[in-house]
């Protein structure tokens, strides 16, 4: 069992994140499971995943040093991951590839989100 529940980021044009975030998980399999007005959880049966305005009603940041990694079923899921990210207006942070200083066998993608946010989707290949 997962040691999370849920991972939640902000955002300050919750319309445009959606449609994102909609479009990029769509192509790891996982949807929106649960939403409201300002905000939508996504998983595969539960929603891990969140976008929201801040609860604070402040502007949304990105962390420095923080990112999710979103499981990938394959390659070819990381891959068009990453080209959907960028396509939407994501910026690239590191192209699909293995990266053997993380691990053998770890394949990975890194964008930052319309927000800025750090994301990634990598699998292990054996």
């Amino acid at each position: 069992m997962s040691c999370l529940s849920h991972v939640s980021l902000g955002t300050n044009d919750y319309a445009r994140a959606k449609s994102f975030y909609d479009a990029v998980l769509g192509t790891l399999g996982i949807g929106v499971v649960m939403d409201f007005e300002g905000g939508a959880g996504y998983g595969r049966k539960f929603p891990e995943f969140w976008i929201q305005r801040p609860y604070d009603g402040n502007a949304a940041t990105a962390g420095n040093g923080v990112h999710i990694c979103f499981l990938a079923d394959s390659i070819d899921q990381v891959k068009a991951f990453h080209a959907k990210a960028v396509e939407l207006g994501g910026k690239d942070d590191g192209p699909p590839d293995f990266r053997k200083d993380y691990s053998e066998g770890y394949y990975a993608a890194f964008v930052r989100d319309l927000d800025g946010n750090k994301i990634e989707a990598m699998l292990m290949v054996s």
